[in-house]
């Protein structure tokens, strides 16, 4: 009876081993993955579970690999009306098994909708299409031909630009993988940039960036802590981006944000806020070029604080500057105040 038994939980273990074997075998083009590959359906890009994190550094680890061995690489693209044909290979057999796994992974995740590089652009688009795109893989000697399409026009053009990008890959190596690559177009081309003044009509020019990470956010409070000069017959540079800053927060994100903005100045920006005729007895110029930016910031609802303490030693009197601006105590009492009033703390030194 023992005998028998033993017979039985010999041939289960047994069967267990096989089927074990079976499952792991069926993971993989067969190089040496190992286990972990991650095949679940959080992915890179999604942020969950352990598979996400072994697939992604395998996966970077195999394109740094086919980077950093880019001239041993030879790639051909042909152009179909529904996407391309391509043939990437290599003379080198360790190089040659690296482009198929490669390939076999990305594959996955196209159709399993794992993303991948998605800080570039292209590829991030790429991915949104995933379930719009058909590949078809071939191993051969040396390497991989792929076939990959579309019925969607749009996606045909993303299929196709992404195959010159990977050609470029193989060409430049390193340097074409730390570029963006944007989006193309109807016309295949990057939309142009344009600047613009949302809000201070003639300083401070910023570009539209409604895709651009960390946006203006609503409510948000600076204390702008400014403190550089500059030539005294001209505006000083560091006012002009206070007024980037209103535009940026006006018409530079996806949406226009409200915020507070406050301006202490002293320092070597201390007498930018004399009145016209002080400025100009104090430094032999017509007026002050800083005061109709200045005025434009007030008027932009810009808080604009001058420090006391620098004001008189630098021999200016309060009563010399500017209207539309504040002598505070200090410098160090506004900026303290500020903070303490939940404002963001931004140096121009």
């Amino acid at each position: 009876m023992k005998k028998t038994n033993y017979v039985r939980n010999a041939i289960a273990l047994l069967l267990i081993c096989v089927i074990a074997g079976t499952a792991l075998a069926q993971r993989g083009p067969g190089r040496g993955k190992g286990p972990g590959r991650g095949h679940g359906r959080a992915g890179v890009g999604q942020g969950q579970g352990n598979g996400h994190s072994q697939a992604h550094d395998r996966d970077h680890a195999d394109f740094r690999y086919l980077l950093t061995n880019h001239q041993k690489i030879r790639r051909d693209v042909q152009l179909l009306p529904n996407g391309v044909k391509t043939l990437t290979e290599s003379d080198d057999p360790q190089v040659a098994a690296k482009i198929r796994e490669h390939v076999y992974w990305m594959k996955e995740r196209v159709e399993q909708v794992q993303p991948i590089r998605m800080r570039d652009p292209l590829f991030a688009e790429l991915f949104r299409h995933a379930k719009q795109i058909k590949m078809v893989t071939e191993n051969t000697p040396k390497g991989v031909r792929v076939i990959e399409t579309s019925e969607d026009p749009y996606v045909v053009n993303l299929i196709q630009q992404h195959a010159k990008t990977v050609s470029e890959f193989v060409k430049r190596g390193f340097p074409e993988a730390m570029k963006n690559h944007p989006v193309p177009t109807s016309a295949n081309e990057s939309a142009p940039l344009e600047y613009k003044h949302p809000s201070i009509k003639e300083y401070g020019k910023v570009v539209q960036l409604p895709n651009a990470a960390q946006q203006p956010r609503e409510q948000s409070k600076i204390c702008v802590d400014l403190t550089k000069g500059g030539p005294a017959d001209k505006l000083n540079p560091s006012i002009e981006k206070v007024a980037r800053f209103v535009n940026i927060y006006q018409g530079a994100g996806k949406e226009p944000a409200a915020a507070q903005i406050a301006v202490v100045l002293h320092g070597d920006a201390t007498l930018c806020a004399l009145n016209d005729d002080a400025y100009a007895e104090r430094f032999d110029t017509k007026s002050n070029p800083n005061l109709d930016c200045l005025h434009e910031l007030h008027e932009a609802g810009v808080q604009i604080y001058v420090c006391g303490q620098s004001l008189v030693g630098k021999g200016g009197k309060p009563d010399q500057v500017v209207v539309f601006t504040d002598v505070a105590v200090s410098a160090l009492t506004s900026l303290v105040n500020l903070q303490a009033d939940g404002y963001g703390y931004v140096p121009l030194k």
